[in-house]
């Protein structure tokens, strides 16, 4: 192999990660041409195109997109190298970079953080909101270490540790002055759904619960996040449905819930297989499943509770 070739992967990925061969420059710190040079002499040295353009971005060929997951481990390897030397030093510093849903932060990820800041750990965090669909897809990528998400099914590559599982709400203003009828008999009444964006699983499961009610939505908003659709609903503005980890009772004073006819969805913590974690990331890990299991523990309360008010109210 030529280790020549090991810093024009390197540029490569990232121009994979980040799409643009400018986003990937600012990134790297080099000039677009620079990095456009190396691209072009990896491409002639494996003899195999990397890239296509798709709109004003770059994708990875399919030939290329198998290569990925490779080349990621790659780096991933040669990063858990220098970790070593920091700790040799004395001075070790790791980063984290995470991906989960917006309603994970204040449950679950803010009384962790909390706890190891007071402790002074040598952790840097970088954290992305994105859905569940996304936050996998930027984990396979490698544009992230770790992804908090809703995943039914295994992937392959990947490892995981089930947190939770977790229901789903439907969610919908007080209507005062009226006999309380349930959400779902609301559905077909003309007050806009709320939807969260394509691709998320909240998303999906709205898309089939309302074509076995056979719901076609005269009015719908479409919200970015979870934290944004409880804000409209509070408001008193839409119908959604929503997982159960943000509902707080503090703040679902002014709206009904109902438990909607899904089964609950395990929330995962993914890693890349085969990665092996710095002790600072193993006792974050450690340290978000007891929180995870403190949480299970109330949403086991909360789903039979819920479920009866709900048929209370039909």
């Amino acid at each position: 192999m030529d280790p020549a070739l090991v810093p024009a992967l390197y540029d490569a990925l990232t121009v994979a990660r980040l799409g643009s061969v400018g986003a990937a420059a600012k990134r790297l710190g080099k000039t677009p041409s620079a990095v456009s040079q190396q691209i072009r002499h990896l491409t002639e040295a494996l003899g195999v195109p990397l890239f296509e353009r798709r709109g004003r971005g770059l994708v990875l060929t399919p030939a290329a997109e198998q290569v990925l997951p490779a080349a990621t481990r790659l780096f991933d390897e040669a990063e858990a190298v220098f970790r070593l030397f920091g700790e040799l030093e004395g001075t070790p510093t790791t980063t984290l970079r995470i991906a989960a849903s917006d309603y994970m932060a204040k449950p679950l990820l803010v009384p962790v953080l909390r706890e190891l800041a007071l402790e002074g750990a040598s952790l840097h965090f970088e954290i992305s909101t994105a859905h569940s669909e996304e936050a996998i897809e930027r984990l396979d990528r490698g544009m992230v270490d770790m992804a908090i998400a809703s995943s039914p099914s295994e992937r392959p590559g990947l490892a995981s540790r089930v947190l939770f599982e977790q229901p789903f709400f439907w969610v919908a203003p007080r209507e005062p002055g009226k006999k309380r009828a349930s959400i779902v008999s609301r559905l077909s009444g003309g007050e806009p759904i709320l939807r969260l964006a394509p691709g998320s699983m909240g998303r999906k499961l709205l898309e089939r619960l309302l074509d076995e009610h056979g719901v076609r939505p005269r009015s719908t908003i479409d919200v970015p996040s979870v934290s944004l659709l409880l804000a409209y609903a509070t408001g008193g503005v839409g119908i959604g449905l929503v997982p159960a980890l943000p509902l707080e009772p503090q703040a679902l004073r002014s709206v009904t819930l109902e438990r909607a006819e899904v089964e609950p969805l395990p929330v995962k913590l993914l890693f890349r297989e085969g990665r092996r974690p710095a002790p600072a990331v193993e006792k974050f890990m450690s340290m978000l499943e007891r929180e995870a299991a403190q949480k299970r523990a109330r949403l086991e309360r909360l789903a039979p509770l819920r479920a009866r008010t709900a048929a209370g109210a039909r």
